[in-house]
């Protein structure tokens, strides 16, 4: 039976284990395919959480503007959804971010205002600047700002996916992984297993480069999504068992392994859950199961050294190929 709606389609994804690139002696891994949503990310979730809470408060209006700073993914969300509830959506970006994502949410109709980087990396001040350029968007159309570092109203989208991850393993989990960006998706989805009471042990994923999380210092580094290169509002230590590391080199390594292994194309922030998954895995043994997010699709990422790199890089038809170890 057709569904009413695209926003229909948001959630109820997928849950599936890794087999080749899980290594000896390590625990179950098992990762949600959020790749399966309408734009291919998690971030539909939370975008659509935002807007309808705004609906139901009165803060949104038919026919109002939608205003965002965003790496790319919650911004082609947002649009998805704005498109599909007849909103004008005004977009804060950065040629920090892929250009598969300025152009997807072009085509579905946001207003994108581009903020430059420092050598296209991701730091705490590009953050800052694109936080300030939506603040004097709104300020001057009145529009709604959706302001994603701060919104607790995504949580509840979060929750809803614990849920999910729970019914999907029976409730047989010992950790979970998740790199950590807004901090809202760790935060729900951790707070959803508390409300079930479940103890799966949280495990956040910070970029290397830029670990403000683990008391270190902000830096800059290219893994999309994630690292905003200052202690996020909406983060709870007190949620959090462990936080590990991942440099941007190690997650584009696992992301592509994670293509060329089990098919499944994504982006850097899936490479670097997956990097600390295998770690923790290593670590608790092969009778735990551990559960990470395929956070996006590779799609979103052809353009950049992630993927694009790895094309030029491939092995010519008649030459000996590089054996991975």
């Amino acid at each position: 039976m057709p569904i009413a709606s695209i926003l229909s389609h948001i959630g109820g994804t997928s849950l599936i284990a890794l087999r080749r690139i899980v290594p000896k002696g390590c625990a179950r891994l098992l990762i949600k395919l959020e790749s399966e949503n309408p734009t291919a990310s998690m971030k539909d979730r939370m975008a659509l959480a935002m807007i309808e809470a705004g609906e139901r408060s009165g803060r949104l209006r038919p026919g109002s503007r939608v205003v965002e700073y965003t790496g790319g993914s919650t911004g082609v969300s947002l649009s998805l959804i704005c498109a599909a509830k007849g909103y004008r959506l005004s977009i804060v970006t950065s040629d920090a971010f892929s250009a598969e994502k300025r152009h997807h949410m072009a085509a579905l109709g946001a207003e994108l205002t581009l903020i430059p980087s420092a050598g296209g990396g991701m730091d705490a001040a590009l953050t800052r600047n694109m936080i300030e350029a939506a603040r004097q968007i709104t300020e001057r159309t009145g529009a709604f700002w959706t302001d994603q570092l701060n919104n607790a109203d995504q949580l509840p989208a979060y929750h809803t996916m614990a849920d999910e991850i729970l019914a999907q393993t029976e409730g047989r989990i010992d950790a979970f992984v998740q790199a950590t960006g807004t901090a809202a998706s760790l935060r729900g989805i951790a707070e959803g297993f508390r409300r079930r009471g479940s103890d799966v042990r949280i495990i956040a994923v910070e970029p290397k480069e830029s670990p403000v999380l683990s008391g270190g210092k902000s830096g800059a580094h290219k893994i999309e999504g994630v690292g905003a290169g200052f202690v996020v509002p909406l983060w709870r230590p007190e949620l959090v068992d462990e936080i590990i590391p991942v440099s941007t080199g190690d997650a584009i390594e696992m992301a592509r392994r994670l293509a060329r292994s089990e098919a499944l194309f994504a982006g850097t922030s899936t490479g670097a859950n997956l990097v600390a998954a295998i770690d923790i895995g290593k670590r608790i043994g092969p009778d735990a199961t551990i559960v990470t997010v395929m956070c996006d699709s590779g799609m979103k990422y052809l353009s950049t050294a992630l993927y694009g790199q790895a094309a030029k890089n491939r092995p010519v038809p008649g030459t000996s190929p590089r054996l991975d170890s």
